[in-house]
């Protein structure tokens, strides 16, 4: 039985504040976080619930949303025929809430007004901070047949990744009897689930949840009365365990949660290799983002190996190495990038502002002649002067000024950082 478009809606939840992602965050939430040089994090959401034929579909932010908004509203924009959306909903204080979010489970309980003004029989609840591609359709069919009350998407992870995440047991039903949160290893042997042979054979032998679930309408209903539970993963999924059927979607492909700079930084270098985990390059799953209107990207004398380049940039760079370039990108002669996910820029700068910058002596926007720059994340609208040498690694400490901050041994240019010629980092 395939579930009908109408009868499903999807939750998208924004996060807090994304302390763990700063300084990226610093000025945008999580959701708006550029990824991939052209899209941003709430594209990959979105994306997978209009592969699914899922159209409407509801995000919950509260923390630096105005890009956020400004990038749904650019993007999605459906006929005026089809009842399908995007709407973000942020944190409002009303005289019934009057806080603002205490966590998922909370978001979704003070925005039920909104979501109960549509027609729904089932609400997909997803992250709107990880990287993967699902056909969230045989979720919702095997949800329906098997008459559960929740499903919850479970990904194999081995002992090593486990104590990391919700890890969930099943019974022969693949019905979730028991859960536990980022387990301790020598409780695993105890937290051992069925799963594929494929899965066994690579040693993932545990069930971790991936913050995906479907509940029934009236389920949710009743659950969001109690206005004691705050967040789905460590209180009301446990406790509907034991007391609710609740089916495990085993799903085996690539996903991984954008939770911090390192994972975010290895998810985009990732999408360089010759058959990257995430395929951008996919008929089916398209990725969705705003359309612009850009030019073509111009190289000169530019060696560019195992990268991603982005529309509308100007690269006379010497060497451009695994690396993401972003939209609007500028690099100057002889600079040579490596390792490093460049974001771009929101805007060109044209003839007679670059010639007063030259005069007055500031940085240009973008990258300057003769850089070298290693394992970094440079956001957008960056200016970096002439001869500059960034090299991030393991050696460096974490550390945060006004101008970057090193975590994980990444460095990060702030956005709109200005850094004068001849500044090193190593």
């Amino acid at each position: 039985m395939k579930a009908k478009k109408k009868n499903v809606i999807a939750i998208i939840l924004g996060g807090g504040q994304g302390s763990r992602l700063y300084p990226l965050t610093e000025s945008r939430s999580k959701p708006a976080v550029p990824i991939g040089g052209k899209y941003r994090l709430v594209d990959i959401p979105i994306s997978n619930c209009m592969n699914s034929d899922i159209y409407r579909m509801f995000v919950l932010t509260q923390f630096n949303s105005a890009s956020l908004n400004a990038h749904i509203k650019n993007t999605y924009n459906f006929s005026i025929f089809s009842h399908a959306f995007v709407d973000i909903l942020a944190a409002e204080q009303t005289p019934d809430n009057p806080t603002w979010f205490q966590g998922t489970a909370d978001a979704v309980r003070q925005c039920m007004p909104h979501f109960l003004n549509h027609d729904f029989d089932y609400a997909l609840i997803l992250s709107g901070d990880q990287l993967y591609q699902m056909d969230f359709n045989d979720m919702v069919e095997e949800h329906i047949k098997r008459e559960a009350d929740i499903t919850i998407a479970t990904l194999p992870v081995n002992a090593k990744d486990a104590p990391e995440f919700g890890i969930l047991k099943t019974n022969s039903e693949s019905c979730i009897e028991s859960f536990i949160e980022k387990p301790a290893k020598e409780l695993l042997p105890d937290w051992e689930s069925d799963v594929s042979e494929q899965m066994k054979s690579e040693g993932k032998h545990y069930l971790a949840s991936m913050g995906i679930y479907i509940f029934n309408k009236k389920l949710l209903v009743d659950i969001m009365s109690n206005k004691d539970t705050k967040d789905f993963g460590k209180e009301i999924i446990p406790q509907a365990v034991g007391h609710k059927k609740i089916l495990s979607y085993q799903y085996e492909g690539y996903w991984t949660d954008i939770g911090n700079i390192d994972s975010f930084f290895e998810a985009n270098i990732g999408l360089t290799e010759d058959l990257p985990k995430f395929n951008l390059f996919d008929n089916e799953n398209k990725i969705f983002t705003r359309p612009r209107l850009l030019p073509p990207s111009k190289f000169q004398k530019t060696i560019v190996d195992k990268s991603l380049i982005s529309e509308g940039c100007i690269l006379n760079a010497k060497e451009i190495n695994r690396s993401v370039i972003g939209i609007r990108s500028r690099i100057g002669e002889g600079s040579i990038i490596q390792n490093c996910y460049i974001m771009g820029n929101d805007f060109y700068q044209n003839i007679d502002d670059m010639n007063e910058d030259l005069r007055t002596g500031r940085q240009l926007v973008g990258i300057g002649e003769r850089c070298f720059i290693s394992n970094a994340l440079v956001d957008k609208n960056c200016r970096i002067g002439n001869d500059v040498y960034i090299s991030g690694g393991n050696h460096l400490e974490d550390f945060s000024n006004e101008l970057y901050a090193i975590k994980d041994g990444i460095v990060v240019i702030k956005k709109g950082a200005i850094i004068p010629d001849n500044y090193i980092i190593k």
